[in-house]
C-alpha cells in the first residue's frame, strides 16, 4: 500500500510539481542572475510553439485550447494591467479571465477529445471562441452590474484580502484544482496532474501581480507543464498497456532485446477469468485483471511485469535463474490468493483485502488464484523463444493440475525444432 502511494505521489509531482517549485523560486524578480534574463524572456514563445506543434501532432484538443486560453489571458493582463479603479475595464477583464481560465481547464478535461474537424470536436472550440465576446460584453458600461458580480466579496473581506484574485474566481480555481486532482487519482493520467500544477502556476501569475512579478513567466510555466505532461501521456500510451497501466508490448520487446545470457521468464494467468467471463461478462474480467496486475507489479521486486497480450502477465527477471525467483513468484501467488474481491451489483469489482469496509447484501465474493509457469536460460544454447515456450508449457501444466501453483518448466533444447505445441505469445497471442 505504501509503495503504491509513493508511486502515485511521484507520478503526480513529476514533472509538473518540480517545474512549479522551480518557477516559484527563480521566476520572481531578482530570482535569476542577469545573464539568464534573455533565455527566460524567450520561455513563453518556446512553450507556446512546442505546445501547439505537439498538441496538433498528437491531435490533443485539450492541449491546443488550454495553451490558447493561457496566451489570451496572459496578453489580456499585459494589455490591461490592474489599476486602483474597481469599475475600470482592466478590473472587469481581470475578474472575467480569472473566472473563465480555470473553468476552461475543467471543461477541456471533462469533454472527450475529438478531432477538431468533427462535429463533437467543434464544441470545445466554439466554447472557447465565444468567450472573448463575453468579456467584451461585460466591459460594456450597461452591463456593469454583471461585471461587478464577479468582483463582489461574498465572504468577509479578510478571507480574500491576501490576494487580488476575486472570491468568485478563487472558488472556481479551488473546484477546478480539486476536480483535476480527483480525476488524476482515479485515472492516473499525466494530463490531469499537469493541469493541476498548471492551474497553480496560473494562480501564481495572477496573485503575483500585487508584488510586481511578471505574470507572463508563470503563464509560460503553466504552458510548459502542460506540454511536458502531454509528452509523458504519449509515452505512457505508447509503452503502457491501456487497461492495466503496466508496461505493454513495445516495452516488453525493448526489454527482451537487451537481455543478457542469464534470465528467467514467468507467465502468470488468473485461473477464474474464463469462468467469470461467461458468468459476469468482459467488464468484470477487465476489472479483475487490472487489480491483479497492480498486485503482481507491487510484489515483483526483482523483475519487471508486462502485459504482452491476452489475459496473461509476463514477468521478466534479468540475471536470475528460475530457482532464484521461485520464492518471489510464490509470494505473488499467495498475495493474489489472499485477496478479498467482491462484486457489487454484478458490475463493480472492489478489493476489501484489508477489511476496510463491510460487504453489503448485494456484494458477491469472488475468488482469485493464479497459475504461474517459469523457465530460464540456464541450459547452454537456450534462446528466448525456447524459454517462452517452456514457461507457457509449465503454465498449461499448472492449470491442468488444478491451478493455484507455481510450476517450473525445463527448456528442451534438443527437441525445440520439432515442437510447435506451445507457441510464443509474440506470434500467436495467449491462451487461458
Amino acid at each position: 500500500m505504501l509503495y503504491r502511494l509513493l508511486q502515485l505521489l511521484l507520478t503526480f509531482v513529476f514533472p509538473g510539481g518540480l517545474l512549479f517549485v522551480a518557477a516559484l523560486g527563480f521566476l520572481r524578480p531578482h530570482g535569476l542572475p542577469v545573464w539568464c534574463q534573455g533565455p527566460v524572456a524567450a520561455l513563453p514563445y518556446l512553450a507556446l510553439t512546442f505546445g501547439l506543434v505537439f498538441g496538433w501532432y498528437f491531435a490533443s484538443t485539450r492541449m491546443l485550447l488550454s495553451l490558447l486560453s493561457l496566451t489570451f489571458a496572459s496578453q489580456a493582463l499585459v494589455t490591461w494591467p490592474l489599476d486602483t479603479n474597481y469599475a475600470s475595464v482592466s478590473h472587469t477583464i481581470f475578474a472575467a479571465t480569472t473566472f473563465l481560465l480555470p473553468l476552461n481547464f475543467l471543461a477541456f478535461s471533462i469533454l472527450k477529445e475529438e478531432a477538431i474537424g468533427s462535429l463533437r470536436g467543434a464544441v470545445p472550440v466554439l466554447l472557447f471562441l465565444v468567450q472573448p465576446f463575453v468579456v467584451l460584453w461585460l466591459c460594456d458600461p450597461t452591463n456593469q452590474d454583471m461585471a461587478l458580480a464577479l468582483q463582489t466579496d461574498y465572504l468577509p473581506a479578510w478571507s480574500a484580502s491576501w490576494t487580488p484574485v476575486p472570491q468568485a474566481a478563487l472558488l472556481v480555481f479551488l473546484i477546478s484544482g480539486l476536480m483535476h486532482l480527483v480525476r488524476f487519482v482515479l485515472r492516473r493520467h499525466p494530463m490531469d496532474a499537469g493541469a493541476t500544477w498548471a492551474l497553480a502556476a496560473v494562480f501564481l501569475a495572477y496573485h503575483g501581480t500585487q508584488f510586481g512579478w511578471r505574470p507572463t513567466n508563470f503563464f509560460a510555466t503553466a504552458g510548459l507543464i502542460l506540454f511536458l505532461s502531454l509528452v509523458q501521456a504519449s509515452y505512457q500510451q505508447t509503452y503502457r498497456d491501456a487497461l492495466t497501466g503496466i508496461p505493454g508490448r513495445i516495452a516488453y520487446e525493448e526489454a527482451t532485446a537487451h537481455l543478457g545470457g542469464q534470465f528467467a521468464m514467468a507467465v502468470l494467468a488468473i485461473d477464474q477469468l474464463k469462468t467469470y467471463a461467461g458468468t459476469h461478462g468482459k467488464r468484470v474480467v477487465e476489472q479483475i485483471l487490472k487489480l491483479a496486475a497492480t498486485k503482481v507489479q507491487a510484489g515483483c521486486r526483482a523483475g519487471r511485469v508486462f502485459r504482452v497480450s491476452g489475459e496473461e502477465l509476463t514477468l521478466l527477471f534479468s540475471r536470475q535463474s528460475a530457482v532464484e525467483v521461485l520464492v518471489e513468484l510464490e509470494h505473488i501467488r499467495k498475495s493474489l490468493e489472499s485477496t478479498a474481491l467482491y462484486l457489487r451489483d454484478g458490475q463493480r469489482v472492489w478489493d476489501n483485502t484489508r477489511g476496510a469496509a463491510t460487504p453489503g447484501r448485494n456484494d458477491q465474493e469472488l475468488s482469485m488464484t493464479a497459475s504461474v509457469g517459469v523457465a530460464d536460460s540456464a541450459t547452454e544454447g537456450t534462446t528466448l523463444s525456447m524459454v517462452i515456450k517452456a514457461a507457457y508449457r509449465a503454465l498449461y501444466e499448472a492449470k491442468a493440475g488444478g491451478g493455484n501453483v507455481v510450476k517450473r518448466g525445463p527448456v528442451a533444447v534438443a527437441s525445440f525444432r520439432r515442437s510447435s505445441r506451445y507457441p510464443a505469445p509474440v506470434s500467436t497471442g495467449s491462451e487461458s
